[in-house]
């Protein structure tokens, strides 16, 4: 090995990486994967990086594309930390005030944070001022603190390359502290008596793209991590995560992005190992392994030969999609937080409208984001920039008046808010206006369906059932991003990045070796094991 001048190693033969796609996975394997002595060359369709995790200006005002909730600030703190780096030194990140304003369909609201005593307050005002209350709170508290421990720990940290991985004896304790047969829901329901609790600690599933109703009970950790750890924000904008990953990538560890270059297939040789990418000019180019960060499904089935595989995934379970509006305003609309949620009436029906008839519900819950209620360079001096995010059906079954179901969404929020919070005429706030729907997500960042999160979170699409990392298909070809291991969400996928680059030293690097998947009576038995546990909890309801 030898050092270059600032200070990372390089190999004397480098293994050349192509990289498809500039988002959080894309960007934070280049930096992984050049800091352990790889060439990398990133190759992006648009001409802006972070993908969902972009930004859009337009008078003035900046909206956050996608992703605007700093969740889980630990695992963005390590990520920089594997590169040598403080993530303050590059950022300022922001603890929102309140974590969201919560309104419910009848008039009332609470104030979801992370000061406790307050917390406790609000959630006594619905479930009775009495020691029950306080036990039960600090029970499910407790809950979601295990469920958070443990998925951190054995979901996004440890390595699932084939289903032995998962059913190691040790693991077992971990699969059933998890709860994992059980809802995010239903396990809500054993600890609040209210429905306007049961709602307020089980909405965020939304931002996995899922209902609370479907969602495995580990998805609780998305609450605890609320209220443990706050809910913050990136000076600038959520893209500036991205911007520094690859900064640290290009100019510390050497890798090259390139713009403007979509790609029109994957190359693989007679032996089906990935060789190189096609991009749309016809230009061919040659690498020793290709990490795909586009969306996987569309990947593997519109840039890869076709495949059994590719059909399978396909038909797999996806994420809700959206219809988002990006509204600049013309003055401050000061009854605003940074977020606000506002909650159907029909809890249920909604989500069911959502993923069972994949459409926009008849009553919409959604979410509003203010960035410039935290960071006033968001807007103009004197004016708001908003976000709303409907959560709608993806594209599979999607009617085909999108537009007349984009102007029902646009009707439904206006109507909502200025019922909510007694704003007069909401739409004359509005001066600028861009809209994104599920063909906005297909067409601009290919993803499939339109599905914003990609897979699902379901119990067999999560863990050794979710894509792996590596192709099973294709040699030298592995995947970094949400519909792959171990899932979606911005700190999830800075995750398997990690994950993704100790494959690849594995496979690739000095320290290559064979994983001993050696089977053993209990290895072959457990997966049986395993699905009567299934069965017992589809029989008596669990799930």
């Amino acid at each position: 090995m030898s050092e270059t001048t600032n200070g990372h190693h390089r190999s004397h033969q480098q293994k050349k990486v192509i990289i498809i796609g500039a988002g959080v996975g894309g960007s934070a394997a280049a930096a992984r994967l050049a800091k352990n002595g790889f060439q990398v060359e990133v190759y992006e369709k648009n001409e802006f990086s972070g993908g969902r995790c972009s930004l859009i200006h337009k008078n003035g005002h900046r909206w956050d594309q996608g992703p605007s909730l700093l969740l889980m600030p630990k695992l963005f703190e390590e990520a920089f930390a594997d590169l040598g780096e403080n993530i303050y030194d590059h950022m300022e990140i922001r603890k929102c005030p309140i974590n969201y304003r919560v309104y419910f369909h009848d008039g009332k609201s609470v104030e979801l944070s992370s000061d406790l005593a307050a917390l406790k307050r609000q959630v006594e005002a619905f479930e009775g001022d009495n020691e029950q209350t306080l036990l039960n709170f600090t029970a499910w508290l407790k809950e979601t603190h295990i469920h958070y421990e443990h998925s951190v720990r054995f979901a996004l940290k440890t390595p699932f390359r084939s289903i032995w991985d998962l059913i190691k004896i040790k693991y077992l304790p971990e699969l059933f502290n998890l709860h994992l047969f059980e809802s995010v829901y239903r396990r809500a329901k054993k600890y609040f008596k209210s429905e306007h609790m049961i709602k307020a600690f089980t909405f965020q599933t939304m931002y996995m793209g899922m209902s609370p109703y479907d969602s495995p009970g580990p998805y609780s950790l998305l609450q605890y991590t609320e209220i443990a750890e706050g809910i913050w924000y990136p000076k600038g904008g959520f893209h500036k995560v991205v911007e520094k990953l690859e900064h640290l990538a290009r100019d510390k560890f050497g890798a090259k992005f390139h713009y403007n270059q979509p790609i029109r297939k994957i190359i693989t040789d007679k032996n089906d190992k990935a060789t190189g990418i096609e991009l749309e000019d016809g230009t061919e180019i040659n690498a020793d392994i290709v990490v795909c960060n586009a969306d996987l499904v569309y990947a593997y089935n519109k840039l890869l030969p076709p495949t059994k595989y590719a059909e399978n995934l396909a038909t797999k379970e996806h994420t809700s999609s959206s219809i988002s509006f990006y509204w600049g305003l013309k003055e401050k609309v000061d009854k605003f937080s940074v977020h606000n949620v506002f909650l159907a009436s029909a809890y249920r029906e909604s989500f069911d409208e959502i993923f069972k008839k994949h459409t926009l519900p008849s009553q919409a819950s959604f979410y509003v984001n203010v960035p410039s209620r935290i960071d006033s360079d968001a807007a103009p001096e004197g004016k708001d920039t908003m976000v709303v995010l409907v959560p709608t059906g993806h594209m599979t079954n999607m009617p085909g008046d999108m537009d007349a179901l984009v102007a029902r969404a646009r009707r439904q929020v206006i109507d909502v808010i200025e019922e909510r919070m007694g704003i007069k005429d909401f739409a004359s706030y509005i001066e600028t206006e861009i809209i994104n729907d599920p063909r906005t997500w297909g067409e601009k960042f290919n993803l499939w369906n339109g599905s914003i999160l990609g897979l699902t979170h379901s119990v067999f699409q999560v863990l050794a059932f979710r894509p792996n990392l590596k192709s099973p298909v294709f040699k030298d070809l592995y995947f970094v991003g949400a519909s792959t291991q171990p899932g979606t969400g911005v700190p999830i996928v800075l995750c398997g990045s990690k994950l993704l680059a100790d494959q690849i030293m594995l496979d690739h690097g000095k320290t290559s070796n064979k994983a001993n998947n050696s089977l053993t009576p209990m290895t072959i038995l457990l997966p049986f094991f395993f699905l009567i546990l299934y069965g017992l909890a589809k029989i008596f309801g669990l799930i």
